[in-house]
């Protein structure tokens, strides 16, 4: 056996495979990790912080650059805590809304996974395809609230506008197109034999491991554990649709990958019943106070977002500013396994690995 001295090296800061400035110090044996370390902050600015001097709707617009490649979910979080504390009603057609573009959401920021995950492990075509097909999203909702990334559109008691004339056929045009363009994705990747000795067997964690380090989302679902908000604990109008939830069973990277690209397609399928029951004209925002007062007192709300469940804390003294406001970042929680994921790995792997948890760092240094 050849003995080499340890090497101390820098990954990062960077931007690749975590949609963020992220740095990870690992100690290296030749080319085997014995020690990493994530560090992160790089973008911290003081979100939680600021909203104790901000009115609930100016807090919005902060909840877009948590995770920029999915700011419909963090609005909704924020807005769905506040209407619970304060018992309001949101109209049928503004609750389809916010379902419809959270579910265009998920599949854009699916989207950005596949193809910057890809491109990390060696392949450029796959990130080409996946932004060519996430531009009909971003487009979608340009045309809806007049933003490309962070779209400020969700409002405590509703939306902020409603959609336009012939905006519900195009998303209903596009289900189709994207379902045959998910299957070229795994005609093309899924079952390509140098991607699956990249993935399979990497990175792999048992359901307990999952549980005991919090991970949600696709990675703890790798794992077999049947835990997705939607279901679990519905929100929303997501108990009116007939859903699945994917599954995986040896929580690798091979897993976590299938998991994901089946949640595109569940995603599609949600929509495909939600464009069906989409309702007649009607007001999409609720009887809510010109100044938005929740009731002394706390409350804890989750939902599932792309990456796992984004919890938002309030605790409120019956002011028009929270008194303290807390959010809970799948990507911040998911992070945490990093270090016993890597040691024992190859560099090789190390990409592999973080790119198959899917962080966003804007969402870990909010």
């Amino acid at each position: 056996m050849i003995r080499t001295e340890e090497l101390l090296l820098n990954v990062g800061p960077q931007h690749p495979s975590t949609h963020g400035v992220f740095r990870i110090i690992v100690k290296l044996d030749g080319e085997v990790i014995t020690e990493a370390i994530p560090v992160m902050g790089y973008l911290h600015r003081g979100t939680e912080k600021l909203a104790e001097d901000l009115n609930y709707t100016q807090i919005i617009p902060y909840t877009d650059r948590m995770d920029y490649v999915s700011a419909m979910t963090t609005n909704y979080a924020l807005c769905h805590a506040v209407e619970k504390m304060m018992g309001l009603e949101v109209p049928e057609r503004a609750e389809f809304m916010r379902l419809i573009v959270m579910e265009l959401q998920r599949i854009a920021s699916h989207l950005v996974w596949w193809g910057t995950y890809l491109l990390d492990i060696g392949a450029m075509s796959p990130f080409l395809f996946a932004f060519r097909d996430r531009e009909i999203i971003i487009n979608l909702f340009n045309e809806l609230c007049g933003a490309r990334l962070t779209y400020n559109y969700m409002r405590v008691g509703g939306v902020k506008w409603d959609a336009p004339p012939g905006w519900i056929e195009q998303v209903r045009d596009f289900i189709p197109y994207m379902e045959g363009k998910l299957a070229e994705y795994h005609n093309l990747v899924s079952g390509n034999e140098i991607f699956l000795a990249r993935i399979q067997g990497v990175g792999r964690y048992d359901a307990e491991t999952a549980i005991n380090f919090g991970l949600s989302g696709a990675n703890l679902r790798s794992t077999g554990v049947n835990w997705d908000l939607r279901r679990s604990k519905p929100y929303s109008l997501y108990d009116r649709f007939e859903f699945d939830v994917p599954l995986g069973h040896n929580g690798d990277c091979f897993d976590r990958y299938n998991v994901r690209m089946e949640e595109i397609r569940q995603s599609l399928r949600i929509l495909k019943q939600a464009v069906a029951q989409f309702p007649g004209p009607g007001d999409v925002m609720g009887k809510v106070p010109r100044v938005i007062r929740p009731p002394a007192g706390e409350l804890y709300v989750g939902i599932e977002s792309p990456r796992g469940e984004i919890g938002c804390h309030i605790v409120s003294k019956g002011k028009a500013e929270p008194y303290r406001l807390k959010f809970r970042r799948p990507s911040f929680v998911n992070l945490q396994i990093l270090p016993k994921l890597l040691v024992g790995e190859t560099m090789t792997n190390l990409i592999t690995i973080l790119g198959g948890i899917d962080i966003v760092v804007g969402e870990v240094d909010c």
